[in-house]
């Protein structure tokens, strides 16, 4: 009995990537059952991070993997908006430690044990005309096999937008967009066109316009979802917002 413990112990290192917790199920289909597990977590040869969570001990969960791991319990989840454009290199502030902006289909909240160690926010957010399971313009971060999902700057930009008047100031927004000269203008078309919120779209084009960005100048507003001929007006921390068509 310990001789085949030890095996499925063995077997269970050598397939764990560094830095990558796992689930009971994951342990399930190693052969490990939740009493087999328990002695391990006993044993000092596992870390028992929640409830059904582990990790190997002196290996804490490492950010890769552990989103991972939350893609596979979060339909549609990805690191999107502010987060996003900082992974490409988009942002106006150095932090130690930023708040990470995660993005799904459904609502749900963050495990503690991931919380913990990656300060974050996750917000259902249905911005696009779209399925959870073909999401657009969301893939592998740097086309990396085994890399978490990540929105495309284009579509970081249109979550960070939305996101004003509730989390995010126009300000901030502001000089993000600014810093946004390359971004691509085919890629930004087809984003506006599947966008449902006006508030978003509008907000775009102002700005871009306003920056006097390429990508802002192929643009065609007639043939984007701006809505009515009406303004569209908000009140928030910001003040006053008032959007035209």
């Amino acid at each position: 009995m310990a001789t085949t413990s030890t095996s499925k112990l063995n077997a269970l290192y050598t397939r764990l990537a560094p830095g990558a917790p796992l689930t009971s199920e994951d342990l399930a289909a190693l052969g490990i059952s939740a009493d087999l597990a328990v002695h391990y977590v006993r044993s000092g040869w596992l870390t028992r991070l929640a409830r059904g969570v582990y990790c190997r001990p002196n290996d804490p969960p490492a950010l890769h993997p552990s989103l991972l791991l939350l893609q596979r319990q979060f339909q549609g989840l990805h690191v999107g908006g502010k987060s996003a454009l900082d992974w490409y290199g988009v942002r106006q502030y150095v932090l130690q430690q930023p708040v990470l902006h995660l993005y799904g289909w459904v609502a749900g909240r963050l495990p503690g044990w991931f919380t913990e160690r990656f300060p974050a926010e996750y917000h259902r957010k249905r911005l696009f005309d779209e399925q959870p399971d073909a999401l657009l313009h969301v893939g592998f971060f740097e086309k990396r096999d085994e890399a978490p999902q990540v929105s495309v700057p284009e579509r970081a930009l249109l979550e960070l937008l939305s996101e004003i008047g509730l989390r995010q100031s126009l300000q901030e927004a502001r000089e993000l967009v600014e810093s946004t000269y390359s971004l691509r203008a085919d890629v930004m078309r087809e984003l506006l066109q599947h966008c449902t919120s006006v508030k978003t779209v509008r907000l775009c084009l102002q700005l871009g316009r306003e920056a006097s960005l390429p990508w802002a100048a192929k643009l065609d507003p007639a043939a984007l979802p701006t809505g009515s001929k009406q303004p569209w007006v908000s009140r928030s921390a910001d003040g006053l917002l008032v959007l035209k068509p």
